[in-house]
């Protein structure tokens, strides 16, 4: 029976495996806020610093989809069908509105197991148009009043256990925060997903921004005379996740970036007191886009539309400059120089194919 049901996933194409829920869905999932939330979140602010009202309204239209957004991308990952994949409008939605500020958490896991259903049922009776719509819709919004508070609530703990405990040890959660994010966005996954789905902001977004910026302008810079312009641009304003298969070859080409977030990690926290106060997705995404950057600037105004921060300083624009593009520029080839010099990383090490 179990070998039957096997074959039947199979079929299906249905695989539970670390790679396609911890890497294509949740890959697909940053996608998706990427063209929903985060595009909204730039045209909105756009539109209030230009004054143009309807730049606001499309990207607050543009924003309130971020659910529905992140549900489809899922599927899309997950090779949906067609009448699975427009149902998972419908669950994303609800399992953004019903998590809360873990509402992207609860969107990732619920919009999963409906995906999966609904492919299992799909084809499977001679009124598909209603069976595989009805089954992904109730089952994934069931879910949705079931699970996602909780699961909301959860996300949301973690994250504002990371954020107060970086105010109250900037240092040493700094580096942490830094080091972590960085290495989770030059890894196959999604560092902007994560910092979304747990709502990393404040000063543990300042250096979660700062480790990503750590790893896509210190490779950039540090294998220019590998790639030239081509791999600078690529890296640095696209991902540093092109080094991965060069760092399985030789792990240590790895290092200067991750001793380089170390470094301005802290430095975001203590000296510059980095904050991203605008969407939590930025946090994760460094130079890619200049959306990291965006993103503390946003919170800039948002903070100031509060009252909680009187104008945007010299200060302000020296930390984001020195933190996102001056120090990781300078610091990782110089690192990188030293371990070439000791024999650790050899010429063509950082070549991208």
């Amino acid at each position: 029976m179990l070998s039957k049901f096997r074959a039947f996933c199979r079929k299906k194409d249905v695989e539970i495996s670390l790679r396609r829920y911890g890497i294509d869905a949740l890959g697909a999932m940053a996608q998706g806020l990427f063209c929903s939330l985060l595009i909204g979140t730039i045209l909105d602010t756009l539109g209030s610093q230009l004054g143009i009202p309807m730049l606001e309204e499309i990207g607050s239209f543009a924003s309130a989809m971020s659910g529905a957004a992140m549900a489809i991308a899922i599927g899309y990952a997950l090779k949906a069908p067609p009448l699975v994949l427009f149902s998972l409008a419908a669950v994303g939605y609800a399992s953004n509105q019903a998590g809360g500020a873990g509402g992207p958490l609860s969107v990732l896991i619920i919009a999963i197991l409906s995906a999966e259903v609904g492919k299992l049922v799909s084809k499977e009776t001679k009124v598909d148009l209603l069976v595989t719509p009805l089954v992904t819709i109730l089952l994934g919004c069931a879910l949705s009043m079931w699970w996602a508070p909780a699961i909301g609530r959860a996300a949301k703990s973690v994250g504002t256990l990371i954020n107060m405990a970086t105010v109250l040890q900037p240092f040493w959660m700094g580096m942490v925060v830094s080091v972590l994010v960085g290495i989770a966005l030059t890894l196959p996954i999604s560092s902007a997903a994560i910092c979304h789905a747990i709502t990393i902001a404040g000063l543990a977004g300042g250096a979660a921004v700062a480790g990503c910026c750590a790893q896509m302008v210190g490779f950039a810079v540090m294998s220019f005379r590998e790639n030239r312009w081509g791999g600078l641009v690529s890296q640095g304003i696209g991902t540093s996740m092109l080094q991965m298969g060069n760092i399985v070859k030789n792990p240590r080409i790895w290092i200067p970036p991750i001793l380089t977030s170390a470094i301005t990690g802290p430095l975001a926290t203590c000296l510059f007191h980095l904050e991203m106060n605008g969407d939590a997705v930025a946090a994760g995404m460094g130079t890619c886009g200049f959306v990291g950057q965006i993103g503390v600037y946003t919170g800039w105004v948002r903070d100031m539309e509060a009252g909680v921060k009187a104008a945007i300083t010299s200060w302000d624009w020296a930390g984001l400059i020195l933190i996102c593009f001056v120090l990781p520029a300078v610091i990782c080839p110089l690192l990188g120089l030293l371990l070439r010099k000791l024999g650790w990383i050899k010429e063509g090490d950082l070549k991208l194919d």
